[in-house]
């Protein structure tokens, strides 16, 4: 099967964890939703980071450090080729926090959660900045720029965590691009496992505004009866071969 590509299609994707976890990014979903017994939703949530932000830190320190040595896959490469071809026409929607779309050169990317890899302050307008340091256990990161003012602020992952909502005009980005597409449009979910919500809707968008819709995962989705097009297998196997020209 291939992706059908004209000189009007406009492709719209949306990666989840699934591509990340060909590279080596450990999943969560895998574990039970568990890390160190802990349920996620404590390390991943504004009330578990008030109550414990030393642990919610260690956390995603950990993470930061998992993240050594891993590499964009096949998968991530196939989508920067496609990006190549269309432009301005393509937009990539991610789920992931791993920042490896962008390792990978893509550029028009949506990362609606957020980045683990930038940090912002719990207090000032500070912009996020590139934060790669894995803190040692016990270290909470401070705000310099709270600490020139005589405050003490905490620093916290510049990533989108349970209750809290996507980032800041990723939504409206996505309206802009499928309103230009109308028709046109192609919707793209890689592995993604169909609950995760905006996300999770935007096959029943592109049914409204006409386009087609395709599914490339390990396994059959949540939402996986409303895509026109299903693919079960690897995406950096199914990927190469969908985008063939």
């Amino acid at each position: 099967m291939r992706l059908p590509i004209s000189s009007n299609t406009h492709v719209l994707v949306l990666t989840g964890a699934g591509i990340s976890a060909e590279s080596g990014v450990p999943t969560f979903r895998d574990a039970g939703g568990l890390w160190e017994g802990h349920d996620v939703e404590r390390v991943a949530s504004p009330r578990g980071f008030f109550d414990d932000p030393l642990l919610v830190w260690r956390f995603y320190s950990e993470r930061r450090a998992a993240l050594t040595g891993i590499v964009p896959n096949a998968g991530h490469r196939a989508l920067v080729d496609l990006e190549a071809r269309l432009g301005d026409r393509f937009l990539l929607v991610t789920q992931n926090i791993d920042g490896l779309h962008l390792a990978a050169g893509s550029q028009r990317v949506v990362e609606i959660h957020g980045n683990l890899m930038r940090s912002r302050c719990t207090r000032c307008d500070r912009p996020s900045f590139a934060d790669t340091t894995a803190y040692r256990a016990g270290v909470a990161p401070m705000c310099g720029r709270c600490k020139q003012r005589g405050e003490d602020s905490i620093l916290r992952p510049d990533v989108v965590w349970f209750g809290e909502p996507v980032v800041k005009d990723a939504l409206p980005r996505i309206e802009t691009f499928v309103d230009a597409a109308g028709a046109h449009l192609v919707f793209l979910a890689i592995g993604t496992s169909g609950l995760v919500y905006p996300s999770a809707s935007f096959v029943d968008v592109t049914r409204r505004a006409g386009g087609t819709s395709w599914l490339v995962n390990l396994e059959a989705s949540a939402n996986a009866d409303r895509f026109d097009h299903v693919v079960l297998g690897k995406a950096s196997q199914e990927l190469p071969a969908l985008f063939a020209t």
